[in-house]
């Protein structure tokens, strides 16, 4: 028998829709991400229930000195390997597929399928309209259309105004970065008014980008905020955090300052 008559009677084996080589590790068959590597490599931490910083099971002491203008923050993994190699692809490399398995992450994240069902809206991270054609998409609006597509408001929050990437910028001048940045559509603003928002990102560093998108939410009438990132970066030392707030008032909450979280 010829070489190419043996072949064509070698059944063919079709792999299930959705398998291909895991990111992580190169198992094959697996998912993009296969679940030994979220197993190992996302288990939940204790967090600060107001900014996801780690290593708090209560408020931590800057959230309580200065509470940001978010009520509550989660997050699924730390900032670091491998996500930041998976965050890296989604952002940069135009892999906007990958959110889908980045977003199945956040969801199974302790809170946040409990804060997406209280919700009554989801509001995606905006970006710029020259980073937006940079990118091609939006990666935070990719992972909020998988985690909750129905209560998806994709354009509630604009950027005004373009700025040097946060991660670019020192510390204690990220605020200042993006101050007047974004604001609300006015379309969107009475969709808004007395809502559950939970607002979505990829990473929180300092949360400058995050306090800047919730005080414009704040500002018209949003009732509650949670913010859900992906992955959160860890804080060396607390005496490094700056005060989350510090120029301005937050119209929310009284007792809200502006400032760098």
């Amino acid at each position: 028998m010829a070489l190419f008559d043996f072949a064509a009677h070698i059944p063919r084996v079709t792999l299930p829709r959705g398998l291909s080589v895991c990111s992580i590790c190169q198992a094959w068959p697996a998912q993009a991400i296969c679940s030994p590597c979220i197993d190992r490599f996302a288990q939940p931490m204790v967090r600060c229930p107001v900014c996801a910083l780690p290593g708090f099971a209560h408020a931590c002491p800057t959230c309580c000195a200065s509470p940001p203008a978010w009520d509550q923050a989660l997050c699924a993994v730390e900032y670091g390997f491998p996500w930041d190699a998976c965050i890296a692809r989604l952002k940069f490399s135009g892999d906007s597929a990958s959110a889908q398995t980045l977003a199945h992450v956040m969801q199974h994240a302790p809170g946040v399928e409990p804060a997406l069902e209280s919700a009554d809206l989801v509001v995606p991270m905006p970006l710029s309209q020259e980073r937006l054609r940079e990118r091609g998409f939006n990666q935070a609006l990719e992972l909020a259309r998988h985690l909750s597509p129905g209560k998806t408001l994709r354009d509630a929050l604009l950027r005004i105004r373009h700025t040097p990437t946060q991660a670019s910028l020192p510390r204690a001048e990220r605020l200042g970065n993006l101050a007047g940045a974004m604001v609300v559509h006015p379309a969107q603003a009475g969709a808004l008014q007395h809502r559950r928002v939970v607002l979505i990102d990829d990473v929180m560093t300092t949360g400058s980008s995050l306090q800047t998108a919730a005080l414009a939410l704040r500002q018209v009438g949003v009732r509650h905020i949670t913010a859900v990132v992906f992955a959160r970066t860890d804080a060396p030392h607390q005496t490094d955090r700056p005060a989350h707030f510090g120029v301005g008032e937050n119209p929310g909450h009284v007792s809200h300052r502006l400032g760098s979280a």
